[in-house]
């Protein structure tokens, strides 16, 4: 029996810092729609959907560097997206940037949310792996200062039942690591969704930047195909304060096919209808954890088995 979900990769053009979140929901409504008018019952949008990625940037100014960042989901400025989501009775993953206060701390995320058909969220997930370097590096034509403005998150890598299935969240650089992929396969996640911000330059590895599209997609295909689910990737691309930004946007099967992909670097949907019970026959067969895999003889790794969440 199928379980249908149809997923509308909902890509953004760049985000200018000029440009105020008013400006960006209002393009974020417009994907919004097309998807609803196209039978789409989940969007996802990128990485840090909300402002330019404002990491790129050395700032000392706490106050300008807290500008860039959401102190409450939804607040002001995103209500109209969680009302008309709402209203046509669609769900989302949305990137962003967190401030999170607990009496006089404030801790810093890279973030995205899950949120139902019914306007209910879901859940959060807060971004692990962070790229790039934390002082100033006036060598570089751009920075890339994660590791400076944000806070590890904490929870890691958690499934949560959405949509009909089982729903995983990460962001970014978070697809290129494997773990990312059987944290979430572990607990037998059927769906991942994947926002992202990727410059086609990397400064520390130049070498690498006419491979970026290739590594994008390779690392997706091989989490979806090895960990029996579903990959939605979305990117913020195109030039971006003058840094262009890779695309290529998908939808990836468990079978490691893409099989909905944006060709543009602008404002774009790819969308998808996706059988849950796809993921069956690989997570049964070729990729049956528990029949297969052999941690006991993976040596010191296996004594970390016991801290691994069950499944779900």
């Amino acid at each position: 029996m199928a379980r249908w979900v149809t997923v509308g990769a909902a890509q953004l053009g760049p985000v200018q810092r000029r440009h105020s979140r008013a400006e960006v929901v209002e393009r974020m409504l417009v994907l919004l729609r097309r998807a609803a008018e196209m039978g789409c019952d989940l969007v996802v949008f990128p990485e840090l959907a909300l402002t330019t990625f404002f990491p790129r940037w050395f700032m000392t100014d706490q106050a300008e560097i807290d500008s860039f960042f959401e102190p409450e989901m939804p607040g002001p400025a995103t209500a109209p997206l969680f009302d008309e989501a709402a209203r046509l009775g669609i769900g989302f993953y949305l990137g962003y940037a967190e401030l999170a206060t607990d009496g006089d701390r404030a801790s810093r995320y890279n973030s995205s949310i899950l949120v139902e058909r019914d306007g209910s969220v879901v859940g959060k997930y807060r971004k692990v792996h962070l790229p790039g370097h934390d002082e100033h590096e006036p060598r570089r034509r751009f920075q890339h200062l994660e590791k400076r403005y944000f806070d590890v998150g904490p929870e890691g890598f958690r499934a949560f039942r959405a949509f009909g299935g089982i729903v995983g969240m990460a962001l970014c650089n978070d697809r290129r690591w494997p773990e990312t992929y059987r944290l979430l396969g572990l607990q037998g996640v059927e769906l991942v969704l994947i926002g992202y911000n990727t410059p086609v330059h990397n400064p520390p590895a130049p070498e690498h930047d006419l491979l970026g599209n290739f590594h994008n997609h390779l690392v997706m295909q091989a989490g979806a195909y090895q960990n029996g689910t579903w990959v939605v990737g979305v990117a913020k691309a195109g030039d971006e304060e003058g840094v262009p930004m890779i695309g290529q946007s998908a939808i990836v099967a468990p079978s490691g096919e893409i099989v909905a992909q944006c060709s543009t670097l602008d404002d774009e949907l790819a969308v998808a209808r996706c059988d849950l019970d796809r993921c069956t026959s690989y997570k049964t067969t070729v990729f049956d954890f528990g029949r297969h895999r052999r941690i006991e003889h993976y040596g010191p790794i296996a004594t970390q088995a016991a801290a691994l969440p069950p499944p779900l």
